[in-house]
């Protein structure tokens, strides 16, 4: 009656009653290949197969309705592959390995090329016993599909597919087309038995390996879950600013939190083939780059915050995308180091800063993280700019003044006497002080044999300045002192007066205290 429609309409009745029946998925199937929806009916024969593995009627009509599906004359086999050129290289792929399998299956047979017995023979490319277009094919789809058909396949495919996928391209000649860039190996080529002459060489166009976002040939290629393609820093930096794909807007939190990109293996390794003079400029221009990003002296990376001391700790939370960024490149060149200065309201950046080194980054799904630093020297800034948003510096660094002879011992005396007041203070602290204290800067570190040893101060001295309430300024002035006798008698100034201020107080308690 070829009354398709209402076949359709029986078989689904059919289906939703008995989900697990294979003859009413079977019915389904056919009534949508008399509609002409193939992609419907190779679904509906993919669940026979799956309710029933061993039906082998079901297995014979699903490899011609794949041949119709994945080897179409005009189209892309695949609507995710991440670029044009890939999609060029596969379908031209996709039609020689058809070519080829239907004439060597037709010589087998004592016949000509177009002398295949019945169409079916002609498509039924499941019987030749290469099996690497298919296998590929099946890779770009989910795991539990890919499963289901290989049962399908009667034996395993050969291994090592995305290895060789590049060398499969020497099976073509070279088109000559305007703003094609022909492969560069002149390695010979396999012929092809063919009544239809000698397939062309597929060419590559520069274009189709451009980054979407910096539009420059793609260096360390990453693919996200939705299918495109950018470098590995383009998207980086895009995710500072925004948890999701700059092309689609697709949400990539799970990408972010993992940190997992991995290299696009076929996409590095055409560009590596096909256009190795222009990887070889791009890796210069990026390698240039690294070596400016990490002189710790000219240009360094700068963070505009709070007030950070040699050898006291500095944790920071970093959500701004300049500054993710900033401890991205920071990790990248090996340095793990970074300036800190104050803001200043007519310079920008405060005169003096401490550079800081990076001991651990943890991220978070949202892209910002928690960064565990530490303060290692002093410097001083000569001029600063700005790079990608956040500061810059050409620094000199800052050590304290040697002294020997009697100024030595009279310093050696100021910094017992200094440390002692020093725990003298911190002793006197109530409880939940001291409890804040220890728990954001850690234990006061021991008072050093020789206060000289360190080009920047006992590290004491700086914990205490980290702790003492001061303001900024005062800070920042200590800060830039390179006479460690001044800076030692600037403490003890600081705390005579807080333990004059804490002494008083202390006494106007007890005052009230006694009058009431």
């Amino acid at each position: 009656m070829k009354n398709y429609e209402q076949a359709l309409q029986d078989a689904n009745a059919v289906c939703q009653n008995e989900p697990l029946l294979t003859k009413g998925h079977h019915m389904k199937a056919q009534a949508l290949s008399g509609l002409g929806r193939s992609k419907e009916v190779l679904k509906e024969f993919l669940y026979c197969l799956a309710l029933n593995p061993e039906c082998n009627s079901v297995k014979k009509e699903a490899q011609k309705v794949m041949c119709e599906v994945f080897f179409p004359a005009s189209e892309n086999v695949h609507q995710n592959l991440t670029s044009p050129i890939q999609s060029r290289i596969l379908t031209s792929r996709l039609k020689a390995q058809c070519s080829s399998h239907e004439n060597t299956q037709a010589l087998e047979e004592g016949g000509s090329a177009g002398g295949s017995k019945n169409p079916s023979e002609k498509s039924d490319v499941f019987r030749n016993t290469n099996y690497s277009v298919l296998y590929f094919i099946l890779g770009l789809h989910f795991e539990e599909d890919k499963e289901v058909l290989e049962s399908i396949l009667p034996a395993a495919p050969s291994t090592s597919l995305k290895r060789q996928f590049p060398n499969d391209l020497e099976d073509v000649q070279d088109l000559n087309g305007p703003g094609k860039i022909p492969k560069k190996d002149s390695s010979p080529q396999r012929n092809m038995t063919s009544n239809i002459g000698e397939s062309p060489e597929l060419s590559i166009d520069v274009t189709d390996f451009e980054c979407a976002l910096c539009m420059r040939l793609l260096f360390e290629p990453v693919t996200t879950p939705c299918g495109h393609t950018f470098c590995l820093k383009c998207l980086e930096r895009c995710l500072d600013h925004a948890p999701h794909c700059p092309l689609c807007k697709e949400k990539l939190s799970e990408l972010l939190a993992s940190r997992n990109f991995n290299i696009t293996i076929l996409a590095e390794e055409l560009i590596f083939r096909y256009l190795s003079d222009e990887l070889s400029d791009r890796k210069r221009i990026y390698d240039e780059e690294m070596t400016e990003l990490s002189n710790l002296t000219r240009d360094v990376p700068i963070f505009v915050c709070a007030m950070a001391f040699p050898t006291v700790p500095c944790p920071l939370h970093v959500f701004e995308p300049r500054y993710r960024l900033m401890i991205r490149r920071c990790m990248e060149t090996g340095t793990k180091r970074f300036g800190m200065c104050l803001s200043a309201e007519h310079a920008g950046i405060s005169e003096y800063g401490c550079m800081l080194e990076i001991k651990d980054v943890r991220t978070f799904p949202d892209g910002s993280s928690v960064v565990d630093a530490i303060g290692i020297s002093r410097f001083r800034v000569l001029s600063h700019r700005h790079r990608d948003g956040y500061n810059t510096a050409d620094i000199e660094y800052l050590e304290d003044e040697k002294v020997e002879g009697p100024a030595y011992e009279e310093l050696t005396s100021l910094h017992d006497s200094v440390y002692q007041q020093s725990v003298s203070w911190f002793t006197s602290l109530q409880d939940h002080m001291k409890e804040q204290i220890l728990s954001h800067f850690g234990l006061m570190p021991d008072r050093e044999s020789e206060p000289q040893s360190n080009p920047s101060g006992p590290a004491w001295s700086w914990w205490i300045l980290a702790v003492l309430p001061l303001e900024r300024k005062a800070q920042l002035a200590i800060l830039g002192m390179i006479s460690l006798k001044e800076r030692l008698l600037a403490i003890r100034r600081i705390l005579v007066i807080i333990t004059r201020k804490m002494n008083s107080r202390q006494e106007l308690v007890n005052s009230r205290e006694r009058n009431n």
